[in-house]
This record gives C-alpha cells, structure tokens and sequence, in this order.
C-alpha cells in the first residue's frame, strides 16, 4: 500500500469512526431501513454531483457485476441489518461479532481472488480480532443478549466481506469514484421499500438527528466509502480489511471525547490489541540485510 492509499485508508477509518459517535444520536428516531436510506440518499446526490464535475460518465462493463453485488451487499443490505441488529445488542457485543468481517474478507480474498494468506496477515488480524473481543466483553452493558441481534450482526459481517471481495474486481474496470458512487445509488435504491417510514421519521426527529443523518451521508458514506475503494484498488482486500480492526479504538476515542463515556483499563487495553495487530498485518517481512560482497576475478584466476 503507498502512501496515498495508507492515508486514504485512514480517512475511512476515522469516519467510520465517527459514524458509531453519530448513530448513537439519530437511531432512536428513525427505524433501521430508514436511517439507511436516509444516509444512502444523501451520499448518492454527493457522489453523482462530484462525478458530473468531475466528468468521469459510466464505468466499463466489467465493473457492473462487481458494483450491483457491493451496492446490494455493502451499501444496501449491511447498513440496514447493522442499524437492525444495534437496537436490540449493546454496542460492544456488535462491535465483537461484527469483526469477524476482517476475518471473513481475508479468507473470500485469499480463496476467490487468489491473495493468499501472508503469514503476517494472518496473525495480525488474529491480534486485532482478540483485542476486538476484550473490547466487546469490557463494554458489554449484560450478560446476555439477544439471539436475533447476535444473528443480525453476523448477517452484518457477511454481507460487508462479501461486499467488499465483490469491489474488488469491479475496480479494475472503473475508478473509485465510478465504483463507490454507483454502488451507493444501487443501494439507495435498494432500500427504497422504507421511503415511507423515512418520511415518518423526518416529521418527528429532532433537528440535530435529521443533520446527524446527514452527514453520515456526506462523510462516512460519499467520502469513505471513496477513500475506501481508492485504497482497496491499490491493495489487497485482506489487507484492507485488516486497516477496519483500528475503528474500534477510535471509536473508543471518540465516545469518551463527545459522550464522555469513559473506557476502563481492559477496554484500552482491547483498543492497544486492536491498534498492534494493524500495524502486524500491514508490515512487511525485513528485508535480508546482509553484506552483498563483489568479487571479481584476476586474469591469472585469483578472486579479489
């Protein structure tokens, strides 16, 4: 990954981030399918806008398969079932299920799109998954939880590895902007059965969830989501996938910054676990740093 895709990768992350920190507020007013085509909506106008400034038109024909499957997967089918499965689990149970996606996204990349398993990646994403588990026992508010939730989750986690192996290939045939913009507007068409408690749910909401809802559109949706794919078609998905196990710290960051939940010393460490199997799953074997000796030979046959 150079070094444009690295910081594109962490633009994605940090606001996803901070989409946990918004959802909080406007989940209470507006139903799961809702929320999800409010948020589509908003990030499919972005998108289109930008891609007519930026006069890219449609992408190749190859990209199509690839961009229906995310769009319906990812865009679509992921959103609604997160926002489902949140309201009736606490956050750090779906935080903990739905983190098997990495695991999930190294395995569909390594067996359909022939990434292998680089050792690295594999331990790596080992580390983070366990410090995604301390998280979700130390912020975990029962002892037990709903069994259609847990469900939901794992649904979740599903659709977005299945979401992000089907960009994947999509990406060698259109850009990034093509691809994102879209896959968000399949989408937003996709969930437009909840047009009407949409509405509903815009009559009643307070103001600052309707902005909430917003800008999930315009930030974590039409700017990630690009950030997302610019990166992904520099990289392997694997690897990609891995980049998502740094949102939980972050979004541990952010609570206790904007809701003044303060985490405990094993949530932290949880964050730490999640932060070092990032930076395991991202590196690269040293290089052998020996002494390369030169030698040449004499013409009576001695070597110098």
């Amino acid at each position: 990954m150079d070094r444009r895709a690295g910081w594109a990768a962490g633009v994605s992350a940090v606001l996803w981030a901070s989409a946990f920190v918004v959802i909080r507020d406007a989940a209470p007013h507006f139903s799961a399918g809702a929320l999800a085509q409010g948020r589509l909506v908003s990030g499919a106008l972005a998108l289109v806008l930008f891609l007519v400034v930026q006069r890219e038109g449609l992408p190749g024909r190859g990209a199509w398969p690839g961009i229906i499957g995310s769009g319906l997967l990812w865009f679509g089918g992921y959103m609604v079932i997160l926002n489902w499965g949140e309201k009736l689990v606490d956050a750090g149970t779906a935080a903990m299920v739905v983190n098997i996606g990495p695991i999930l996204i190294a395995v569909l990349g390594g067996w359909l799109l022939h990434e292998g398993f680089p050792p690295r990646l594999v331990v790596g994403m080992a580390i983070s998954f366990a410090g995604a588990i301390v998280v979700g026992v130390s912020t975990s508010q029962s002892g037990t939880a709903s069994v259609l939730g847990i469900v939901l989750c794992v649904a979740a986690a599903i659709s977005y590895a299945g979401g992000v192996v089907l960009q994947k290939p999509a990406l060698r045939h259109g850009s990034a902007l093509q691809v994102t913009t879209f896959g968000c507007v399949i989408g937003a068409v996709a969930t437009l059965p909840f047009s009407g408690q949409l509405v509903d749910g815009l009559q009643t909401a307070p103001t600052s969830s309707i902005v909430g809802m917003v800008y999930l559109g315009l930030f974590p949706t039409a700017l990630a989501f690009y950030t997302w794919a610019y990166a992904l078609s520099r990289t392997t998905a694997g690897r990609m996938g891995a980049t998502t196990y740094v949102v939980p710290a972050m979004v541990l960051l952010m609570s206790w910054l904007f809701l003044g939940e303060v985490p405990t010393a094993l949530t932290l460490a949880g964050g730490a676990l999640c932060l070092a199997g990032v930076a395991v799953a991202r590196s690269k074997p040293r290089a052998d740093r020996s002494p390369v000796r030169l030698t040449r030979t004499r013409p009576d046959g001695d070597v110098i």
